[in-house]
């Protein structure tokens, strides 16, 4: 009977093998069946055409990001596996307007905004901007979703016609922080969590510490939001010709206007003058086949999605052939950790390569380091702020421009530039520095009987286990180093900034800012987008009008060259019909982004290193 069962057991494993092996073989010859027709389109030459009469579709998907995370390897394996786009990058969306703002052929624009998830507030910003130029150029804007949350809307309230499904909804709920706090659990558990920070502000801790939030961090937290808040209000209301007052109170009494609605939130969305049109998908066909002409053999009006815009319009939009005079732009996007990281990731290394690359271009006359990050390691912030004093050293003109978050390691990074630039609701500051590990000595012992024990030949020897009790003696070095890193912190901004030292902690002890009250109180200098930047770089290098942008990027190889066209065209596939996946479209940044603070934080404490990181609200 054992030998009968273990012969089953055999084979169903040589079952599941075969059936394994035939999957893997399946996706390879997919996967080069798909590179075949890449280079067999790259050797057609062809491009995309752009009808006479069309409407140019723009469909943002997941987040709106300053730089794509990962490199067309793995957004190509995203695609051919069926998994969603999780990002759109920012420039492709402010280019594809700007071109078609001057483009006869492109009659009108559709913002198509179901399956956008989220944006930091300066991108919604720069967005609302091209929105304006598009208008101003005469091209009607009507933007249309299935269900529209707050980001998305922000952007339809400055279309010239918002349309939106009968079965959705304008889901607004203002801003907000929460953090989950482990503090009971750890001490049912047994776990000891050793916190070692400066800042009473310096609230990334704090889950691990308390079980609630913290009073100077609830200060500190409303302060920030209600700066953000109050801009949102403002430009939407003002954009729908309400007031911020009306715009509260529709949320506040959300739950009375709805009943009074007869529970329909689309006719409530109607109501409130929040839009202008419900009608399902076939209505707004037929008002844009009305708008650009019909494409008879599709059965729709006529149309061309961004990403085959973008590449029919062509251009170097990215300055890699640029020649004259160059302003470099280095993004910085991302978590800031040790070492290399790929794009949508900063790393230590990495980053200071490209400032270095920057630097050693003769062409190059001014850097600008673009800056979207929370934080992360100290010692690779201070090598990237290093790489920038010695480009400033070496000629160059750098500044600093800050995009949605720029906050510790993200502002640490910035003192590296002869000025700083801040859009008003950029969340900035968190000047402050903590190191944090568990010790599981507690339950191992109490839940499985496990003890440890041993010798060594120091005090130190063996100090840092994770499955040892801490020795007072070494939490109270790491207390030290993390007092001596604050002071470091404290130093880079006052020489940045050109303050003492006591001015800077008195606005610093982890405490984060918007971008406007920043200003005010002089940690950054001007207000404004990356364009500003820019243009104040290159003044600041006496170029006058005459130079060329150039991002500065790593190198990609032939195999990533290839398919970087690929994906593009891969995801223009997603947004050639007026359409979108769920009505839930609203709700899906609450479960996406449930995790990932806690999920970042705990990568960065793996790494062992002193950490200036702010959790604040996320992409």
């Amino acid at each position: 009977m054992e030998g009968h069962r273990t012969h089953r057991v055999g084979l169903g494993r040589r079952i599941w093998r075969g059936v394994d092996a035939t999957r893997r073989a399946v996706l390879n010859l997919l996967f080069l069946a798909v590179v075949m027709g890449a280079v067999a389109l790259a050797a057609s030459g062809g491009k995309p055409k752009v009808p006479k009469r069309c409407a140019l579709v723009i469909a943002p998907r997941g987040m709106i990001v300053e730089q794509l995370a990962g490199n067309a390897v793995d957004r190509l394996r995203g695609e051919l596996l069926g998994m969603p786009a999780g990002e759109t990058l920012l420039k492709d969306l402010v280019d594809a307007m700007d071109a078609a703002s001057k483009d006869s052929r492109i009659q009108a624009v559709v913002l198509e905004l179901s399956g956008l998830e989220s944006a930091g507030f300066t991108k919604l910003e720069d967005l609302k901007k091209a929105l304006g130029r598009l208008r101003a150029a005469g091209k009607p804007v009507i933007a249309t979703a299935d269900g529209y949350n707050q980001y998305g809307y922000y952007l339809a309230a400055h279309a010239d016609e918002v349309w939106l499904n009968p079965m959705g909804m304008v889901l607004l709920e203002g801003f907000s922080r929460y953090a989950r706090f482990y503090r009971d659990g750890l001490d049912r558990l047994g776990v000891e969590w050793h916190v070692f920070r400066v800042g009473e502000y310096k609230s990334a801790v704090e889950p691990f510490l308390r079980s609630d939030m913290s009073p100077e961090a609830k200060e500190a937290n409303l302060a920030y939001l209600s700066d953000l808040w109050g801009s949102y209000r403002r430009d939407v209301a003002g954009a729908r010709k309400l007031t911020p007052e009306q715009l509260q109170d529709l949320i506040d009494r959300y739950p009375e206007h709805l009943a009074a609605a007869g529970g329909d939130g689309a006719q409530l969305a109607l109501a409130a003058g929040l839009v202008d049109r419900v009608e399902p998908r076939d209505a707004l066909r037929q008002r844009l086949i009305e708008l650009v002409g019909e494409d008879a053999k599709k059965h729709t009006f006529n149309q061309i999605a961004m990403a085959d815009y973008l590449k029919a319009v062509g251009g170097d939009r990215f300055g890699r052939k640029a020649k004259g005079d160059l302003v470099a732009v280095v993004v910085a996007k991302g978590v800031i950790s040790d070492g290399s990281r790929p794009p949508g990731q900063i790393g230590g290394d990495s980053t200071a390569a490209l400032i270095r690359q920057a630097r050693y271009d003769k062409a190059v006359k001014a850097i600008v380091l673009r800056v979207d990050s929370p934080g992360g390691s100290g010692f690779a912030s201070e090598v990237i702020r290093r790489e920038l004093e010695v480009a400033r050293a070496d000629g160059k003109v750098v500044v600093a421009s800050m995009g949605s978050v720029a906050a510790s390691g993200g502002y640490w990074i910035s003192m590296g530039a002869d000025e700083v630039w801040a859009s008003p609701n950029t969340i900035t500051g968190s000047i402050g520095i903590f190191a944090m590990f568990p010790t599981v000595e507690k339950p191992l012992a109490k839940y499985l009987g496990v003890h440890v024990d041993g010798v060594g030949t120091t005090r130190l020897a063996g100090a840092l286990r994770l499955d040892r009790a801490l020795d007072p003696a070494v939490a109270q070095a790491v207390q030290t180093m993390i007092d001596e890193g604050y002071r470091d912190f404290l130093s880079v901004v006052s020489a940045g900034r050109k303050m003492t030292p006591e001015a800077v902690d008195r606005i610093g002890r982890g405490r984060v800012w918007s971008g406007a009250r920043a200003a005010e109180l002089g940690l950054v200098d001007h207000l404004g987008s990356l364009d500003d930047a820019i243009q104040a770089a290159a003044a600041r290098a006496g170029l006058g009008e005459k130079y060329a942008v150039r991002y500065i990027e790593k190198e990609l190889t032939f195999k990533e060259k290839l398919l970087r066209g690929l994906v593009t065209r891969a995801a223009a596939g997603l947004a050639t019909e007026v359409t979108s996946s769920s009505t839930a479209a609203p709700y899906l940044t609450l479960a996406r982004m449930a995790a990932r603070e806690e999920v970042e934080l705990a990568a960065l404490a793996a790494q062992h290193g002193v950490l200036a990181y702010a959790l604040v609200p996320r992409e």
